[in-house]
């Protein structure tokens, strides 16, 4: 047989060789600790930007002064993925090799071309409703990458491994059973051939837990247990007398930090189970609401450090760590801040786990009908917010000034804060140590069930209530010092803080706001430098890298569950190049001014019935349990998330659906989402179902 019989099928071969190359050079390597430690430039390969979780990245072509002509270069909607009521576009994108990685509400994941803004390609999730079981919303706060491949984190509980230049699945694990509570909300983390995830599912009787899986193929490598077992250390900090060490929380909302040179992992956890009631959970409860540090090879306990003793008023720690070195009191050291729902950052030595600046053990007021601590660590230094209320609320009573710490049972009392510090990742920086905290004041109320509930899985298990105020929250925004947990310089907003941040070498922090802006501010101050209106509320973290020579910044616009701005699908990439201006006649949301009465808020507006319509019972529970209950709570009493009881309310169809159509105070209006068929549908669910229920 002649060449020219072979010629076809070699070109075809080399050809072929040539596209597995080009691929694999576009995929990203198994990176080592070196990669993964280094400041961020050109890729953004960890969540946090490196280990350390930082945020930070010295690139400086944007900086205060070119920033004010920063545009967007391009605009990309996610096929409308995540745009729901129910979903919060809370990723951070991640970048390497020309293409941007990101995912959404609904847990699908886009490769965009850095570009042109192309999709190179989309994996569907496809979750299905009947297997999530989440206390706050359907969302994804990232994803990981090495290896080549990009690692998904499930709100099913499922952990998939995609090929990184395709979307192809690779291998996917059912991680934990859904059905019990489990979810990931977090971006896992790739270190040393390693993916490593925390699992959430705190209000949802739980026992809390991180494991690590081989990158190669998802095999289990360890698991470390949040809540120890008897006899096992920090067994005896639970009832000996019963089991509420299997269902006691502490989950792990956040990616957790790595230092390589001491091989120890770090992550912070949430709160116990059920959250107001520690009356059948006597002890410290060990390991909720700590920071915790392992072998990051072997899973081991090494070291821990719990911020609140027996938590009851759900000051659980969703905040990412951050690792960073610098001196204090004239020593070079190593530490590890978190910043938690209490308002308090805890600045620790990462070596040793004990206090670096200072903490407290003092006595706190008690109430023997929640088994409360009789102490609690209070941080030497600033607070981020307030810690005690000034004045009464009209129609309250104050208890011990509404302090932090301040016990209930029964009886509802009030205290601050409520939700100090959430899950929107903190930034660093090195040059001058400040980290900067996205934080809210506002009033907390609770109160304790009569009688101790079953566990449950399907809802939130809360085992009280939150009682509100009229009284709005008010947002933050805190410069702190690590090296002296001095407040440097704070500022506060009218509406909530729910945004991630960036800090950069050139100077700039960039965060996002609810109304839909981008907003650029002098790290030294606070100083606004630049802003830009997006098409829905941005409640992401930005990333920025360098490509080709010029700087980059991307950020999710996708709106969130507990805020007024826009629900959306959109990706926005920024440079000094960009020509595309800001969304023209996009208003931002105004912020609430109290709780006023519904003619206040919407002057005339009132939405009356169907007449002759059979509402849909099933549809209207459908809608109540993703979306109301997160606020509202699953049976009317108060949510997780501080929204206004409905039980104690004078309820009617007509006003039900005007509230749900035009929104009051913080909550969204949703006559652009739901039919007036489904606002009757949920309502009439609220009122033949719920409030009878709770009446019995």
């Amino acid at each position: 047989m002649k060449f020219n019989d072979y010629w076809p099928a070699l070109v075809f071969f080399v050809l072929s060789l040539t596209s597995t190359l080009a691929c694999a050079q576009n995929s990203s390597p198994a990176f080592n600790a070196a990669d993964l430690v280094a400041y961020p430039t050109d890729s953004w390969v960890t969540n946090g930007g490196n280990l350390f979780n930082q945020r930070y990245s010295p690139l400086d072509q944007i900086n205060r002064d070119s920033i004010a002509g920063m545009k967007a270069d391009w605009r990309v909607h996610m096929n409308g993925s995540g745009s729901g009521p129910n979903h919060s576009g809370q990723a951070q994108p991640l970048f390497y090799n020309g293409v941007l990685f990101v995912p959404t509400g609904e847990n699908d994941v886009f490769a965009i071309d850095v570009e042109t803004g192309d999709k190179r390609w989309t994996y569907q999730a496809n979750l299905d409703p009947g297997r999530v079981n989440v206390c706050c919303g359907w969302l994804s706060r990232g994803v990981g990458m090495g290896a080549g491949q990009i690692y998904v984190g499930q709100l099913d509980a499922k952990l998939v491994a995609l090929n990184q230049d395709t979307g192809a699945i690779n291998w996917e694990i059912q991680a934990e059973d859904p059905l019990l509570g489990y979810s990931i909300t977090a971006a896992p983390l790739y270190y040393n051939g390693m993916v490593i995830v925390g699992f959430a599912g705190g209000e949802l009787a739980i026992r809390g837990r991180i494991k690590a899986y081989d990158a190669k193929d998802g095999s289990l490598l360890w698991t470390f247990y949040t809540i120890p077992a008897p006899g096992d250390f920090g067994g005896d900090t639970w009832p000996a007398n019963n089991d509420a060490w299997q269902v006691g929380g502490a989950p792990i909302w956040q990616t957790p930090a790595v230092d390589p040179e001491l091989g120890l992992l770090y992550f912070s956890t949430g709160n116990a189970g059920p959250d107001l009631n520690g009356s059948n959970r006597a002890g410290d409860n060990l390991f909720t609401v700590s920071m915790v540090a392992l072998d990051v090879n072997t899973g081991a306990y090494r070291w821990h450090f719990q911020q609140v003793h027996h938590d009851i008023w759900d000051y659980d720690s969703p905040n990412p760590v951050v690792l960073f070195d610098g001196d204090v009191n004239g020593v070079a050291r190593k530490g590890i801040a978190e910043v938690s729902k209490s308002g308090f950052l805890y600045i620790l030595d990462r070596v040793t786990g004990s206090p670096l600046i200072g903490i407290e053990d003092r006595p706190v007021p008690q109430e023997p009908r929640n088994a409360t601590a009789a102490t609690q660590p209070y941080p030497i230094g600033d607070t981020v917010v307030p810690n005690e209320i000034d004045a009464a609320p009209e129609g309250f009573t104050l208890v011990n000034q509404g302090r932090i710490f301040t016990p209930f049972a029964t009886e509802a009392v009030l205290y601050k804060p409520l939700s100090g510090v959430n899950w929107p990742p903190s930034a660093y920086d090195p040059a001058s140590h400040l980290m900067y905290i996205c934080a809210n004041d506002r009033i907390g109320g609770a109160s304790r069930e009569a009688e101790n509930s079953a566990p449950t899985h399907t809802q939130s298990w809360l085992g009280g209530t939150f009682n509100l105020t009229n009284i709005p929250a008010r947002g933050m925004f805190v410069a702190m010092d690590l090296t002296t947990h001095k407040v440097k310089w704070s500022q506060q907003w009218t509406a909530s803080c729910s945004a991630g941040s960036l800090v950069t070498g050139g100077g700039v922090i960039v965060h996002g706001r609810n109304d839909g802006r981008v907003v650029a501010l002098d790290k030294d101050n606070g100083n606004k430098l630049w802003e830009f209106q997006t098409d829905a509320g941005v409640n992401g973290s930005a990333t920025t890298f360098m490509h080709k020579g010029i700087q980059h910044i991307a950020i999710v616009s996708a709106g969130s569950l507990y805020s007024t701005g826009k629900h959306g699908d959109s990706v926005w990439m920024f440079s000094l190049q960009g020509t595309m201006e800001e969304i023209a006649g996009a208003a931002p949301v105004t912020a609430s001014a109290g709780l006023r009465p519904l003619a206040e808020t919407v002057a005339g507006a009132v939405v009356e019935p169907i007449t002759g319509y059979a509402a849909n019972l099933a549809s209207g529970k459908q809608i109540y349990t993703t979306l109301c209950a997160a606020c509202h709570g699953p049976n009317g009493e108060g949510g997780h998330q501080g929204g206004i009881p409905l039980l104690d309310k004078k309820l009617d169809l007509g006003l039900i659906m005007t509230t749900a159509s035009y929104g009051r105070n913080t909550m969204p209006a949703f006559m652009d989402v739901f039919s007036k068929e489904q606002l009757q549908d949920v309502g009439t669910y609220l009122l033949q179902e719920i409030m009878p229920a709770a009446a019995q």
